[in-house]
């Protein structure tokens, strides 16, 4: 948003507030680094009190009279910022505002407007609403001082006291708290930032860190080597062109659907020789169960070079979900995976069109079975609510848009669900002879090529779509032909507004953070409708996320940032920052882990529903927010995930009927640093670079050394392992930030 002189006239702050220049505790921001600065949050003069004023109040008049000192809910004041650097477009949508009272409950305040005070534009004005947005019974209660600090970027501000109804009370200032008065001058190296600096800088070692687990299955040191030479821009590029699959997909065969009879050789559709009667159980394994799927897509995330694509196939195969509990063979959810795989990069309409001829998503919601006279309408429903646009009206930062009377705007009605029923009628299994359907095996159901349509059990009547400013196709005349209608069908969702910010925020809430601010989403969001027609649309999608300016810096100080590790990610970070092996380290995991990532709430290629192992929109109980991965954190679980890292550090995965070699880690680079020292202190701080990218706090530092310190010192390897247990264990690596 532009910002115009008659907005910056607004809030001119008088000459004798500007007392001398307060600099604050941040790095300096560099050419060599991507870290934001940190936000500074203003206080009034030789005070721990924010300067605030009311909204409505003109700064001229406010100076000329004694200050207010405390505010009534629900009503609009104006807090000052410094040592932030807005790009053009960036405004109110890129801070948030966080309150804790007395009895330490959070609330979080809207910001409606950021203004560039006139004259003095390294600091800024935020209008504040004094209101709770995440969903408490009660707002916050008018007797006395709160603690009120901003966020930008993933940053958190100092924090200082704000009145509520009236002054004083039994709030604590923070133990670090110090006056901030207003700057006469910009603090450290205000400058505007650049997205070009990503493709020439060396990015610092803590960014990097953050950046492999933000795109990869995890840090390694040949992968960190690689982007510290390379940068990310480059590095990004060079994964878009990465082949893939490094490890081979499974060669499963097509066998009749869900008849694993056919593995004690009565029956050959496939010609394959029999199986004898011993090997039953193996074969159904293999070919009616995610088994092998399940270890290739482990190996994959262990030792693949396309890192990139795999991550974002498995973030997709979490929107578009297909499980196993319903499409049971091996050699389907491997067709499927395909698809996701190969257009992860591409263009989300042409993933919306093979992702709805996919067999497989065909027979998991039903549109394979669905005719004109028997129609069936889960596909149309989810393709609507999951993969495409939501229930509600979006604006393009993904906040909801609401009516008159302050109510979510739906985005579908049931009579739109059912016109999309009747468009989605008529298709089934590639089962004709010839050159259109080339994987076709005879006996088997054809799940490699796309579904075809049979136009005499198509719904050919008239149907209206989707309503929407310049809809597109949002009225199919009668007796067209079903192939056409699909493709005005999918032409009319995939142009609806919501698709651009809906898809985005998905994206960043898997690779990022669960709770993007809407100037992130908005950014993204952008750069999803600027490409429309590109080929690699979610290559520039993708791009974006991951050197957005959230995304990047070497440390996130938003207690609020960030996402739990999703066991999947949980299981694959861990080893691969210790070298992932067999079990007796003589050769490469098999990758036979999934039935304890399944013990910790994420059984892969098995979603329990539609909605994905979480929804996106789940809100953690208590503090409200949107955290999908809190879904699956349970009492239970959370034990499983203790259980998961104490077998992997202190045991391995071995081997047993299902595993040819097991898994384990390779911890002789931590014994060699517990061996040196037997202070352990460099041991932790080997860890704390290595697992925290520098972010473990001093506390648990000590709290870890005390620990690590009980085991003899002349036993190095149980020494590594303790402190890689209590730091694996502990809630600040379980939160990817």
């Amino acid at each position: 948003m532009k910002r115009s002189k008659s907005h910056r006239a607004r809030h001119i702050l008088p000459a004798s507030l500007i007392i001398f220049v307060f600099i604050f505790s941040i790095r300096a921001q560099s050419v060599y680094n991507f870290d934001s600065p940190v936000p500074v949050l203003i206080s009034e003069n030789d005070s721990l009190r924010a300067l605030a004023i009311p909204a409505e109040k003109t700064a001229a008049r406010l100076f000329s009279q004694k200050q207010s000192k405390a505010f009534s809910p629900r009503s609009k004041i104006v807090l000052y910022v410094t040592n932030v650097n807005l790009m053009p477009d960036e405004d109110a949508s890129a801070f948030r505002v966080y309150v804790e009272d007395a009895k330490k409950r959070k609330y979080r305040f809207p910001v409606v407007k950021a203004e560039p005070v006139s004259g003095q534009e390294w600091v800024f004005a935020l209008t504040v609403e004094l209101r709770d947005t995440l969903g408490f019974r009660k707002q916050p209660e008018a007797n006395g001082d709160v603690l009120i600090g901003v966020t930008w970027r993933g940053l958190a501000s100092n924090r200082l006291r704000l009145g509520l109804g009236k002054t004083g009370g039994a709030v604590k200032d923070d133990a670090e708290a110090a006056p901030t008065p207003f700057p006469g001058s910009p603090l450290v190296n205000y400058s505007k930032p650049s997205n070009s600096k990503f493709s020439v800088a060396e990015p610092e070692a803590a960014d990097r860190t953050r950046f492999m687990e933000q795109a990869t299955f995890g840090p390694t040191a040949a992968l960190d080597a690689n982007i510290k030479r390379a940068g990310f821009s480059e590095w990004l590029e060079g994964q878009f062109q990465a082949s893939y699959p490094t490890i081979p997909y499974p060669d499963i065969p097509l066998m009749p659907f869900n008849e694993p009879g056919n593995c004690n050789g009565s029956e050959n559709p496939n010609n394959y020789p029999p199986d004898p009667p011993d090997l039953y159980p193996q074969c159904r394994r293999d070919r009616y169960t995610m088994f092998q799927v399940q270890n290739w897509f482990f190996k994959e995330a262990f030792y693949g070079e396309a890192q990139l694509r795999h991550r974002v196939a498995w973030a997709l195969s979490q929107m578009w979900v297909v499980s196993g509990i319903e499409t049971q063979q091996a050699a389907h959810m491997v067709a499927y995976h395909k698809v996701l795989s190969d257009r992860a990069f591409g263009n989300y309409r042409a993933l919306m069109k093979e992702m709805t001829l996919n067999p497989a998503m065909g027979n998991y919601l039903d549109m394979m079975s669905s005719t004109k006279d028997n129609p069936n309408e889960n596909y149309a429903r989810e393709i609507l609510q999951l993969f495409t646009i939501g229930v509600f009206m979006l604006n393009q930062d993904g906040t909801l848009q609401r009516d008159e009377t302050g109510n979510p705007i739906p985005t579908y009605t049931q009579k739109t669900v059912n016109n999309f029923t009747k468009v989605f009628t008529g298709w089934g299994l590639c089962e004709v002879s010839g050159p259109n359907c080339p994987n076709r095996a005879i006996g088997a159901p054809n799940y490699k090529d796309p579904m075809i349509l049979k136009q005499s059990n198509h719904d050919a009547s008239a149907k209206t779509l989707l309503s929407y400013p310049g809809a597109i196709s949002e009225n199919i005349d009668a007796n067209l032909d079903g192939a056409a209608e699909l493709d005005l069908a999918l032409d009319n969702i995939y142009n609806h507004p919501n698709v651009a910010p809906f898809v985005s925020r998905f994206l960043i809430q898997h690779l990022v953070t669960s709770d993007p601010t809407p100037a992130y989403v908005g950014r993204v969001a952008a750069v999803f409708d600027e490409n429309r027609e590109s080929p690699s649309q979610l290559k520039e999608v993708i791009k974006t996320i991951l050197l957005d300016p959230e995304a990047r810096g070497s440390v996130k100080t938003d207690p609020n940032y960030g996402k739990l590790r999703e066991p999947v990610q949980l299981a694959t970070n861990l080893m691969r920052h210790f070298g992932v092996q067999s079990a007796d380290g003589a050769a490469q995991s098999d990758g036979y882990i999934a039935h304890m990532v399944n013990q910790m709430g994420q059984n892969i290629f098995y979603s329990p529903t539609v909605f994905n192992y979480y929804p996106p929109d789940y809100v953690v109980p208590g503090p409200g927010i949107n955290g999908p991965e809190f879904a699956v954190m349970t009492t239970g679980t959370a034990i499983s995930r203790t259980n998961f890292i104490n077998a992997v550090v202190f045991k391995n995965i071995g081997t047993d009927v299902n595993s040819q070699t097991g898994t384990s880690i390779n911890l002789a680079e931590m014994r060699f640093i517990a061996a040196s020292d037997f202070t352990c202190n460099q041991l932790i701080n080997a860890l704390n670079e290595k697992m925290m990218h520098g972010t473990l706090t001093e506390q648990n530092k000590q709290t870890i050394l005390k620990a690590v310190r009980t085991v003899p010192r002349t036993n190095p390897m149980l020494r590594a392992r303790m402190a890689i247990y209590l730091i694996a264990t502990s809630s600040q690596y379980q939160v990817q930030r």
